[in-house]
């Protein structure tokens, strides 16, 4: 069981290494696919308001910002594990990020058949500048695409879908038990992936 708690950390902790404080898109769901240490994840996201549900092959996390927590479900076992969020850390799901330094159009490029402008952003993030790109589509709110400048990681999303998300996909299913285990922090997880 320890090793299956790592292994949901590790995931969760790979599809948040690229997060900042931002004001959440529209609400939309969408395929993910995410890259980091030449290891590639798939998974699905949806997203209302300030909630944020994320699906892989092995756990759900479901992100409650206005209950301010975390719930790490493992559909398997029918468990959940629960911990704070923390808000300085949210999914990267609008084209402007908080703290924000500057914005450059480096190009255009096809991304999943849309043509999508790149930029590369750079923001504050804890007293550091951090740079990125991102691929965004006119009409659309949500960077199809955001990478790492040093191409580290990379997170996608396919067949995006916008609109209002059932509200039953954010909240821990009735049958599932809760789950105590000592979680690592989201900086120790942080620790372990960005050097």
């Amino acid at each position: 069981m320890k090793n299956r708690v790592k292994l949901i950390s590790l995931v969760m902790g790979i599809f948040t290494l690229f997060l900042a404080t931002t004001a959440l898109a529209d609400d939309f769901s969408a395929d993910m696919i995410s890259t980091t240490q030449g290891k590639s994840f798939k998974g699905k996201i949806f997203i209302n308001k300030d909630k944020i549900r994320m699906e892989t092959a092995e756990s759900i996390t479901i992100t409650r910002l206005d209950k301010k927590v975390v719930w790490m479900l493992m559909p398997k076992d029918k468990m959940y594990m629960e911990q704070p969020v923390d808000t300085s850390k949210t999914v990267a799901t609008s084209e402007k990020i908080s703290n924000e330094i500057e914005r450059k159009l480096i190009s255009r490029e096809m991304i999943d058949g849309r043509m999508a402008d790149k930029y590369q952003v750079v923001y504050n993030a804890n007293g550091k500048r951090v740079a990125i790109f991102q691929w965004i589509v006119a009409g659309l709110k949500i960077p199809v695409k955001t990478a790492a400048v040093d191409g580290s990681w990379t997170m996608e999303y396919k067949n995006i879908k916008t609109g209002k998300q059932p509200d039953s996909l954010f909240e821990v299913p009735g049958d599932y038990q809760k789950f105590s285990v000592q979680m690592p922090s989201m900086k120790d997880i942080f620790k372990g992936l960005v050097k």
